[in-house]
């Protein structure tokens, strides 16, 4: 090919500089339409992740870690499972690992920097697990497939006698502190048990009384199944956000003072904007918060293990974050293109 030289502001430019300047030019915008923010960069200004957990895809930008560990139960065999360069999961990695055989999620890690990694629960006041020593167990790796991003991947899928927990976390909210968090969840194959949450609970693993929790939950109510969306602060699930039934992919999200307020927030996973409770007093009781900072996903705080649900990514945060944060986090979510057919 014939290249010419072209004036610029003045100058004439030889061939091979107008090459190297296209070619810098290129690699800019690559770079700016391939790096996007995810959620744990849109609530760092204010209120910080302390714990953001996936088994899709990064909830950071820059994070390059791990999303979760599976393993074989042929062999007992372990592998982590990370990511792909757009920040989405290499699940092929696991299929590999996992053809001809079972395998269980056995942690998922904490992307944020507390490394608040989560591992199946320990017996508690209400329930023992159906695991060794009492322990609930892992949710089976390939279960829950679905497409992200335009990438299969795995959520997770909680059964009866399933569950993860970390008592001994760092940063996470506790006596009356204000934090927010959110899942990505379904209103499909949920039952009326409970307790299908995620987030901030007791360290002891037993029921300590009203304010003692701070956890997002998703589960019917009546027959046939009515999905709402709510706080589980122990002793209580409060909000009372419905859900439509039958929406595949579901946002809830719930932020609190820990003093005086707090507010429920629900969406379409896949479209559209929230719907929120607004700031509504917390309940008698529950002013202020009692939180111990324990994480859990898919249990009640006792381990009560008795609830379905479907998990695919969920972040705490330290601080309340505002409903300007929540929409943010709810288009950032939609972007990410969950999608995929799911068991009810």
């Amino acid at each position: 090919m014939h290249l010419k030289s072209y004036p610029l502001f003045g100058k004439i430019l030889p061939p091979t500089v107008i090459l190297f300047a296209v070619a810098i030019t290129a690699v800019g915008v690559a770079s700016a339409q391939t790096v996007r923010p995810r959620p744990c960069d849109l609530f760092a200004s204010k209120t910080p992740c302390v714990a953001a957990y996936s088994t899709t895809r990064a909830l950071y930008s820059a994070y390059k870690g791990p999303l979760y560990e599976v393993t074989r139960q042929s062999d007992k065999i372990s592998i982590n499972i990370g990511l792909l360069p757009d920040g989405y999961a290499n699940a092929a990695k696991q299929n590999a690992f996992c053809a001809h055989t079972t395998c269980t999620i056995t942690k998922i890690y904490d992307q944020s920097p507390n490394h608040n990694d989560l591992t199946p629960a320990p017996p508690g006041g209400a329930a023992r697990g159906p695991g060794p020593n009492g322990y609930d167990i892992p949710a089976v790796a390939n279960a829950l497939p679905v497409t992200v991003g335009g990438h299969k991947v795995y959520g997770v899928a909680i059964s009866p006698g399933m569950g993860y927990r970390n008592d001994t976390p760092v940063g996470t909210a506790v006596n009356g502190q204000p934090e927010g968090v959110y899942m990505v969840t379904s209103a499909l194959n949920l039952n009326e048990k409970c307790c299908f949450d995620f987030g901030n609970a007791e360290t002891n693993n037993r029921d300590n009384k009203a304010g003692h929790m701070d956890a997002i939950n998703i589960m019917c109510h009546g027959n046939p199944c009515s999905p709402d969306a709510g706080l589980d602060m122990e002793n209580g699930i409060y909000g009372h956000l419905k859900v439509p039934l039958g929406t595949a992919f579901v946002t809830d999200m719930g932020a609190n003072d820990g003093q005086h307020m707090y507010a429920i927030y629900e969406g379409n996973a896949q479209s559209g904007n929230l719907t929120s409770t607004g700031m509504i007093p917390l309940p008698k009781g529950y002013q202020p918060m009692r939180q111990e900072g324990a994480i859990l996903l898919g249990i009640g705080g006792d381990n009560s293990n008795w609830a379905k649900g479907y998990f695919f990514e969920g972040v705490m945060t330290r601080g309340m974050p505002s409903s300007k944060a929540m929409k943010a986090v709810q288009r950032n979510i939609v972007a990410a293109g969950y999608a995929g057919q799911l068991k009810p």
